[in-house]
């Protein structure tokens, strides 16, 4: 819980070179870091709980060399959620025209709305990173 071990892998630990490690946990009604398996269905793939709507969603293939695509519902106030900015990509903010990339932000998690393999592959592994945006726990919405 308080050490990270990094071993002897060259691309996370090589002498001489500089790295930035950043480690979070969940809090119950503002953050949830996670996985989900991809089932390749549009409209209708994996749900997440969160315990809260999420304000900012970021998505990363487990094995893949896929970039990290970040959702907020700044962006898109209203669901579906499809403009996006990649971490780790060339361009800057995008918007799928075919609306491959797209997930569903709902009062008490997300899911995601795409069969694209960068988020939805049959059978991958895919990582979350999520803050809340209203706790779903101080929610009055019925």
């Amino acid at each position: 819980t308080s050490l990270i071990s990094l071993g002897t892998e060259g691309r996370v630990n090589q002498s001489s070179q500089t790295y930035v490690a950043y480690a979070w946990h969940s809090v119950e009604g503002y953050s949830k870091f996670g996985t989900f398996i991809g089932n390749n269905t549009d409209n209708d793939g994996p749900f997440c709980y969160l315990g809260f709507r999420p304000r900012l969603l970021a998505i990363k293939g487990a094995t893949e060399a896929y970039p990290w695509f970040v959702f907020d519902s700044a962006r898109n106030p209203h669901n579906l959620v499809d403009k996006h900015l990649r971490w780790n990509g060339n361009d800057a903010e995008a918007t799928e025209p075919t609306g491959a990339r797209k997930v569903d932000f709902l009062s008490n998690g997300f899911k995601v709305m795409a069969d694209e393999a960068s988020l939805n592959g049959s059978g991958d592994t895919y990582v979350y990173m999520a803050w809340g945006d209203v706790p779903f726990k101080y929610n009055n919405t019925f």
